[in-house]
């Protein structure tokens, strides 16, 4: 493996002048139309950054890079990848080669999650003694497996240029276990249990940073993890009501709270940070 040292601190192309800066920097986010992965895109383009934007929907894709042009004034590419398959994400690099000639930052974004909103097992399905292992297996393929794979297909670009960053997101459910009680009703009844398989899937992914962190370390590519707290997100109001209140901030979290953590990993602000969790919850993980 060729090692490449980024710009030392306080060389003209260093982190001196403006930190924060990802002018010039090309950044690719999966999972970019979900609800953080839109807002992911927006606070990169913003920070300077030419956005590769990649998810199942085409079309989808293409309309975001259009607004995120429209918006910041910078080129951005939408692209329709399934990011399980290696063929798609070779031709995938290949695409953001040709389009811009470089590759800087990649936000393993795309994930599932049995969310209270949106649960993929309700009722005693959802209890850990009844979880159905094809849900099982379809968490830790997406959560893990993806994130995998686009940290080896594309991750070796990274490696091959120096000087790069790779954010993997995981969860504080990768550091602290759900609170069952959490997802309870009101009037005592509770229809949803947080599964086993999204926190260890999440867990996986810090082992997983920490793991590249030291590998590509001397290759000049950075790896950190970023873990979001609750996004409010049309959960039901007590639900809201009750992760607010166990937030010492007060609130779930709104979907552009994680912009500045982002562009932080992104840039060279971070650039003596490798193997890291940077945890951004309102305080939730310190009960």
């Amino acid at each position: 493996m060729s090692v490449a040292h980024p710009e030392p601190a306080g060389s003209e192309k260093g982190a001196a002048a403006a930190p924060f800066s990802l002018e010039g920097r090309v950044a690719l986010v999966t999972g970019a139309l979900g609800l953080l992965g839109r807002q992911h895109c927006q606070a990169l383009a913003l920070a300077g950054a030419q956005v590769v934007v990649v998810d199942l929907d085409g079309g989808g894709c293409a309309a975001l890079a259009r607004e995120l042009t429209a918006r910041h004034g910078r080129p951005a590419l939408g692209y329709a990848a399934d990011i399980v398959e290696p063929s798609a994400l070779r031709a995938l690099l290949a695409a953001v080669l040709a389009r811009f000639g470089r590759f800087d930052v990649l936000v393993n974004n795309a994930a599932v999650n049995d969310a209270v909103e949106q649960p993929l097992a309700g009722g005693e399905a959802s209890r850990f003694e009844h979880y159905p292992l094809e849900l099982w297996r379809r968490v830790l393929d997406v959560n893990v497996t993806r994130t995998f794979l686009c940290c080896q297909m594309l991750g070796s670009e990274l490696a091959r240029r120096g000087g790069s960053s790779i954010i993997n997101i995981a969860s504080t459910y990768a550091v602290v276990a759900p609170d069952q009680s959490l997802y309870r009703c009101p009037d005592g009844q509770q229809s949803f249990f947080k599964s086993a398989a999204y926190p260890a899937s999440k867990g996986a992914v810090l082992a997983l940073t920490r793991f590249l962190a030291a590998y590509w370390g001397p290759a000049g590519v950075r790896v950190n993890a970023l873990s979001p707290g609750g996004v409010e997100n049309q959960q039901p109001p007590h639900f809201v009501a009750e992760y607010a209140r166990r937030t010492p901030l007060g609130r779930m979290a709104q979907p552009d709270d994680y912009g500045g953590a982002l562009v932080f990993l992104a840039s060279e602000a971070s650039r003596y940070m490798t193997g890291a969790n940077l945890i951004v919850d309102g305080g939730w993980t310190v009960w």
